[in-house]
C-alpha cells in the first residue's frame, strides 16, 4: 500500500467488489443456458485450482444446453466432478472430451437454491469490501501515528471511507435484491 491516503483507490477497489458480484451473479442463469454460468468453477488440475476457461472451451448449442469440450483428456474427470460440485445443481453427461449439460427447469426448489447461492455471493463482495475498508482504516492509523496527518484529517478521512463502504454495501444488497426477484419471477 502507498503511504499516502488515496479515497480514489478505496472507491476504485470497493467498485471491484461490486463489479465481482455482478459478474458472478450473471452466470446466475434463470432457466436458460449461458457460459458465464460455468465462468466461477475452479477445477482441480495440474496441482492447482484453474477456472474452467482454462481448461475447457463452453459453448451454448441450444438455448437450454451447455456444450463443454475439455481440450486435455486427462482432465475430463476433473471438469465433470468440479461442475457437480459447484452447487448449480448441474449433472454432466460425458461424451469422450466433451460434456454436455442440460439446464434443468427451475422449479421452486431449484429457485431458493440460487437465491442462496446469490446471497452467498453478495457476503462474499461484503466482505472483500470490508476488507477494503480495514485497509483504509489500518493505513490511516498508521498515517496518524507517523504523524503524517492530524487527529481532524484522521477522523475526516475515516469518515469518508466509512460512506464509501456504506454505500458499497447498499449497492450489493441493491444488486442482490434485484438478482433475486430476476430468480424468483416465474
Amino acid at each position: 500500500m502507498s503511504t499516502a491516503f488515496d479515497i480514489a483507490d478505496i472507491k476504485r477497489r470497493m467498485a471491484g467488489a461490486v463489479a465481482s458480484l455482478k459478474q458472478e451473479l450473471g452466470g446466475l442463469r434463470t432457466g436458460r443456458a449461458s457460459a458465464a454460468l460455468l465462468e466461477p468453477i475452479q477445477v482441480d488440475a495440474y496441482g492447482s485450482h484453474l477456472p474452467l476457461a482454462q481448461v475447457a472451451t463452453v459453448s451454448v448449442p441450444e438455448a437450454r444446453l451447455l456444450s463443454v469440450q475439455v481440450w486435455d483428456r486427462g482432465m475430463v474427470n476433473a471438469v465433470e466432478k468440479a461442475i457437480r460440485d459447484s452447487n448449480l445443481g448441474l449433472n454432466p453427461n460425458t461424451e469422450g472430451q466433451v460434456l454436455r449439460i442440460r439446464i434443468p427447469e427451475l422449479n421452486e426448489e431449484r429457485r431458493k437454491e440460487l437465491v442462496k447461492v446469490a446471497h452467498k455471493y453478495a457476503e462474499a463482495a461484503k466482505v472483500a469490501a470490508r476488507h477494503v475498508r480495514r485497509d483504509g482504516m489500518d493505513l490511516l492509523k498508521k498515517l496518524e501515528k507517523d504523524s503524517a496527518i492530524s487527529a481532524d484529517d484522521m477522523e475526516r478521512h475515516s469518515k469518508e471511507v466509512q460512506k464509501v463502504t456504506d454505500e458499497t454495501i447498499a449497492e450489493v444488497d441493491q444488486t442482490l435484491a434485484h438478482k433475486e426477484k430476476e430468480i424468483l419471477s416465474v
